[in-house]
């Protein structure tokens, strides 16, 4: 397993961008949630089979930002779906690799989801595969897959990973 550069130095800015991500998704600051990404960002949620057979098909892709804008719109003002809420539980971040100013990372996460009526339930788990570019002010993901453990989605995977 090839390990990039000096792992201390990336880890912290990581673990950051990582806990930041998963709160803002979890306070329902969805507006900001493309904020975390660069303009040419790929952002997809498949199954761990379809990502093991190299299956380009993405139950949520998105090729750059102006998607996960459009997403978070959508979502505001078009979609229909029962109010609910996540919570994810983000493990550490483990550093995989990476070039010149991309740092690739894996982290493993479980989302509870609540219902508007209280009811909790696990909704995912599973991993992401993280491209984090540090070129600028503060990282940014280049490219999130994010890969579900189990090949049974609910039909409620409205808000993003």
């Amino acid at each position: 397993m090839a390990i990039w550069g000096n792992v201390d130095s990336n880890v912290p800015a990581v673990t950051a961008l990582l806990a930041d991500y998963a709160a803002c998704i979890d306070a329902d600051a969805l507006e900001q949630w493309p904020d975390f990404f660069t303009t040419e960002c790929h952002y997809k949620i498949t199954t761990a089979y379809n990502h093991a057979k190299g299956l380009p098909v993405g139950l949520i892709y998105a090729h750059n930002r102006a998607m996960l804008e459009d997403r978070v719109v959508a979502l505001r003002k078009a979609n229909i779906y029962e109010a609910q809420r996540y919570r994810h539980v983000v493990s550490g971040a483990r550093i995989t690799g990476g070039t010149g100013d991309l740092v690739e990372a894996e982290t493993s996460f479980l989302v509870v989801r609540t219902m508007h009526d209280g009811a909790q339930d696990l909704f995912a788990s599973g991993r992401y595969l993280d491209r984090i570019d540090t070129s600028g002010n503060r990282p940014l993901f280049a490219e999130k897959i994010v890969v579900l453990d189990s090949d049974k989605i609910d039909t409620l995977l409205a808000i993003p990973l």
